[in-house]
Protein backbone atom coordinates (compact mmCIF):
# COMPACT_ATOMS: atom_id res chain seq x y z
CA UNK A 1 0.00 0.00 0.00
CA UNK A 2 0.95 3.63 -1.04
CA UNK A 3 1.52 5.70 2.67
CA UNK A 4 -1.26 8.07 3.06
CA UNK A 5 1.40 11.52 3.83
CA UNK A 6 2.42 11.57 0.30
CA UNK A 7 -0.99 10.85 -1.07
CA UNK A 8 -3.46 13.14 0.91
CA UNK A 9 -1.64 15.80 -0.35
CA UNK A 10 -3.31 15.52 -3.76
CA UNK A 11 -5.95 13.53 -3.18
CA UNK A 12 -4.15 10.51 -3.06
CA UNK A 13 -3.71 7.95 -0.27
CA UNK A 14 -3.14 4.37 0.42
CA UNK A 15 -4.65 2.32 -2.69
CA UNK A 16 -6.31 -1.30 -2.70
CA UNK A 17 -3.82 -2.87 -5.68
CA UNK A 18 -5.45 -4.58 -8.60
CA UNK A 19 -2.12 -4.77 -10.15
CA UNK A 20 -1.03 -7.62 -12.88
CA UNK A 21 -0.92 -11.09 -11.77
CA UNK A 22 1.53 -12.74 -13.82
CA UNK A 23 5.08 -12.99 -13.88
CA UNK A 24 7.15 -9.90 -14.53
CA UNK A 25 10.83 -9.06 -15.44
CA UNK A 26 12.29 -10.59 -12.42
CA UNK A 27 11.35 -13.79 -10.14
CA UNK A 28 13.58 -14.33 -7.13
CA UNK A 29 12.59 -17.90 -6.55
CA UNK A 30 15.99 -19.85 -5.81
CA UNK A 31 18.63 -19.95 -3.64
CA UNK A 32 18.64 -18.50 -0.19
CA UNK A 33 16.81 -15.13 0.57
CA UNK A 34 13.78 -13.30 -0.76
CA UNK A 35 10.87 -14.64 -2.89
CA UNK A 36 9.24 -11.94 -4.96
CA UNK A 37 7.52 -11.15 -8.31
CA UNK A 38 8.02 -8.28 -10.53
CA UNK A 39 6.78 -6.63 -13.41
CA UNK A 40 7.34 -3.52 -15.42
CA UNK A 41 3.29 -3.55 -15.59
CA UNK A 42 2.46 -0.96 -12.52
CA UNK A 43 -0.01 -1.85 -10.20
CA UNK A 44 -3.38 -0.51 -10.94
CA UNK A 45 -5.76 0.70 -7.79
CA UNK A 46 -8.29 3.63 -6.31
CA UNK A 47 -6.80 5.53 -3.81
CA UNK A 48 -8.29 6.26 -0.55
CA UNK A 49 -11.19 8.33 -0.48
CA UNK A 50 -11.24 9.03 -3.86
CA UNK A 51 -13.60 5.66 -5.00
CA UNK A 52 -16.57 7.59 -3.85
CA UNK A 53 -18.54 10.57 -4.06
CA UNK A 54 -21.25 12.24 -2.69
CA UNK A 55 -23.36 15.30 -4.34
CA UNK A 56 -25.85 17.59 -2.40
CA UNK A 57 -28.44 19.49 -3.48
CA UNK A 58 -27.87 23.18 -4.30
CA UNK A 59 -28.21 25.34 -1.14
CA UNK A 60 -28.46 22.41 1.22
CA UNK A 61 -25.86 21.23 4.09
CA UNK A 62 -23.84 18.18 4.09
CA UNK A 63 -26.74 16.21 5.68
CA UNK A 64 -28.37 12.96 5.16
CA UNK A 65 -31.72 14.75 3.93
CA UNK A 66 -29.64 16.91 1.33
CA UNK A 67 -27.91 14.05 -0.40
CA UNK A 68 -28.38 14.23 -4.52
CA UNK A 69 -26.42 11.48 -5.46
CA UNK A 70 -23.95 9.22 -4.57
CA UNK A 71 -21.60 7.57 -6.78
CA UNK A 72 -18.94 4.34 -6.24
CA UNK A 73 -15.85 3.28 -8.71
CA UNK A 74 -16.00 -0.77 -8.74
CA UNK A 75 -14.74 -3.48 -10.58
CA UNK A 76 -11.48 -1.82 -11.56
CA UNK A 77 -10.22 -4.43 -14.34
CA UNK A 78 -6.61 -4.15 -15.91
CA UNK A 79 -4.73 -4.96 -18.45
CA UNK A 80 -0.64 -3.81 -19.55
CA UNK A 81 0.83 -4.42 -22.78
CA UNK A 82 4.57 -4.65 -22.27
CA UNK A 83 5.85 -5.67 -25.34
CA UNK A 84 7.49 -1.95 -26.61
CA UNK A 85 9.40 0.67 -25.77
CA UNK A 86 5.95 1.84 -23.92
CA UNK A 87 4.24 -0.10 -21.33
CA UNK A 88 0.77 1.05 -21.86
CA UNK A 89 -1.91 0.01 -19.10
CA UNK A 90 -5.30 0.45 -19.32
CA UNK A 91 -8.30 -0.19 -16.49
CA UNK A 92 -12.19 -0.46 -17.33
CA UNK A 93 -14.08 0.45 -14.55
CA UNK A 94 -17.82 0.43 -13.55
CA UNK A 95 -19.69 3.53 -11.91
CA UNK A 96 -22.70 2.44 -10.37
CA UNK A 97 -24.51 5.57 -9.13
CA UNK A 98 -28.17 6.24 -7.03
CA UNK A 99 -30.14 9.50 -6.87
CA UNK A 100 -33.20 10.43 -4.26
CA UNK A 101 -35.42 12.12 -6.59
CA UNK A 102 -36.13 9.85 -9.16
CA UNK A 103 -38.70 12.66 -11.22
CA UNK A 104 -37.83 12.89 -14.79
CA UNK A 105 -34.64 11.44 -16.83
CA UNK A 106 -31.16 13.05 -15.98
CA UNK A 107 -27.56 12.67 -17.02
CA UNK A 108 -25.16 13.34 -14.12
CA UNK A 109 -21.20 13.96 -15.12
CA UNK A 110 -18.76 12.63 -12.81
CA UNK A 111 -15.03 13.64 -13.52
CA UNK A 112 -12.50 11.07 -12.66
CA UNK A 113 -8.99 11.28 -12.60
CA UNK A 114 -5.94 8.44 -13.80
CA UNK A 115 -2.32 9.67 -12.37
CA UNK A 116 1.07 7.63 -12.64
CA UNK A 117 2.74 7.34 -9.58
CA UNK A 118 6.25 6.85 -9.25
CA UNK A 119 8.15 5.42 -6.16
CA UNK A 120 5.00 5.84 -3.98
CA UNK A 121 4.73 9.44 -3.80
CA UNK A 122 6.19 11.21 -7.20
CA UNK A 123 3.36 12.17 -9.68
CA UNK A 124 4.25 11.31 -13.48
CA UNK A 125 1.58 12.26 -15.40
CA UNK A 126 -2.01 12.90 -14.23
CA UNK A 127 -5.62 13.26 -16.63
CA UNK A 128 -9.03 13.96 -16.10
CA UNK A 129 -11.67 12.68 -17.68
CA UNK A 130 -15.55 12.48 -17.24
CA UNK A 131 -18.04 9.65 -16.89
CA UNK A 132 -21.52 9.86 -17.38
CA UNK A 133 -23.99 8.10 -15.44
CA UNK A 134 -27.95 8.41 -17.29
CA UNK A 135 -30.93 7.90 -15.54
CA UNK A 136 -34.18 7.34 -17.10
CA UNK A 137 -37.58 8.81 -15.66
CA UNK A 138 -38.13 6.66 -12.04
CA UNK A 139 -35.09 5.17 -12.29
CA UNK A 140 -33.31 5.33 -8.68
CA UNK A 141 -30.01 3.63 -10.17
CA UNK A 142 -27.90 3.46 -12.89
CA UNK A 143 -24.82 2.39 -14.05
CA UNK A 144 -21.92 3.51 -16.56
CA UNK A 145 -18.35 1.94 -17.82
CA UNK A 146 -15.22 4.02 -18.12
CA UNK A 147 -11.66 3.55 -18.99
CA UNK A 148 -8.33 5.05 -18.20
CA UNK A 149 -5.05 4.30 -19.37
CA UNK A 150 -1.51 5.65 -19.42
CA UNK A 151 2.23 4.98 -20.68
CA UNK A 152 5.36 4.32 -18.62
CA UNK A 153 8.62 3.94 -20.22
CA UNK A 154 10.23 0.91 -19.79
CA UNK A 155 13.93 2.08 -19.17
CA UNK A 156 12.33 3.70 -16.25
CA UNK A 157 10.26 1.06 -15.01
CA UNK A 158 13.80 -1.58 -15.55
CA UNK A 159 15.96 -2.19 -12.63
CA UNK A 160 19.37 -1.80 -13.61
CA UNK A 161 21.51 -4.85 -14.15
CA UNK A 162 23.63 -4.37 -11.18
CA UNK A 163 20.89 -4.29 -9.06
CA UNK A 164 19.50 -7.36 -10.64
CA UNK A 165 22.16 -8.76 -9.80
CA UNK A 166 22.69 -8.29 -6.28
CA UNK A 167 19.41 -8.96 -5.74
CA UNK A 168 18.72 -12.55 -8.30
CA UNK A 169 22.17 -13.54 -6.43
CA UNK A 170 22.10 -17.00 -5.39
CA UNK A 171 23.02 -17.45 -1.45
CA UNK A 172 23.59 -21.04 -0.32
CA UNK A 173 22.92 -21.81 3.80
CA UNK A 174 26.08 -21.25 5.22
CA UNK A 175 27.17 -18.08 3.44
CA UNK A 176 28.05 -15.00 5.57
CA UNK A 177 25.20 -13.18 3.75
CA UNK A 178 22.82 -16.03 3.64
CA UNK A 179 20.18 -14.81 5.52
CA UNK A 180 19.97 -11.11 4.67
CA UNK A 181 17.49 -9.60 2.36
CA UNK A 182 18.95 -7.16 -0.59
CA UNK A 183 16.26 -5.18 0.26
CA UNK A 184 18.15 -4.14 3.32
CA UNK A 185 20.56 -2.39 1.42
CA UNK A 186 19.21 1.46 0.89
CA UNK A 187 21.21 1.57 -2.52
CA UNK A 188 18.82 -1.52 -3.93
CA UNK A 189 16.27 -0.37 -2.05
CA UNK A 190 16.08 2.92 -3.62
CA UNK A 191 16.25 1.40 -7.10
CA UNK A 192 13.65 -0.34 -6.54
CA UNK A 193 11.27 2.39 -5.43
CA UNK A 194 12.63 4.24 -8.19
CA UNK A 195 11.60 2.06 -10.89
CA UNK A 196 8.64 0.94 -9.40
CA UNK A 197 4.95 2.23 -10.90
CA UNK A 198 1.46 2.53 -9.86
CA UNK A 199 -1.52 3.81 -12.29
CA UNK A 200 -4.21 5.01 -9.82
CA UNK A 201 -7.75 6.16 -10.82
CA UNK A 202 -10.01 7.48 -8.85
CA UNK A 203 -13.06 10.60 -8.69
CA UNK A 204 -11.93 13.84 -9.08
CA UNK A 205 -13.13 15.30 -5.95
CA UNK A 206 -12.26 18.97 -4.55
CA UNK A 207 -11.54 19.50 -0.92
CA UNK A 208 -14.84 19.68 0.74
CA UNK A 209 -16.17 16.07 -0.82
CA UNK A 210 -12.03 14.52 0.10
CA UNK A 211 -12.48 16.19 3.57
CA UNK A 212 -16.51 14.80 3.65
CA UNK A 213 -14.76 10.81 2.36
CA UNK A 214 -12.06 11.38 4.81
CA UNK A 215 -14.40 11.95 7.78
CA UNK A 216 -17.69 10.48 7.35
Amino acid sequence: MLSRSAGLLLGLSALTLVGCSREGELVISEGVGITAVRTVCPAVGIPDYTGDVTLFRAGGQQTAQDIDVTAVITNVRPTCNDQGEQVYTEATFDVFARRTDTRGARAVQLPYFVTVLRGGSAIVTKRVGTVVVNFADGQERASATARAGAFIDRSAATLPEEIRRQITRQRRPGDPDAALDPLADPAVRAAVQQATFEMLVGFQLDQQQLAYNATR
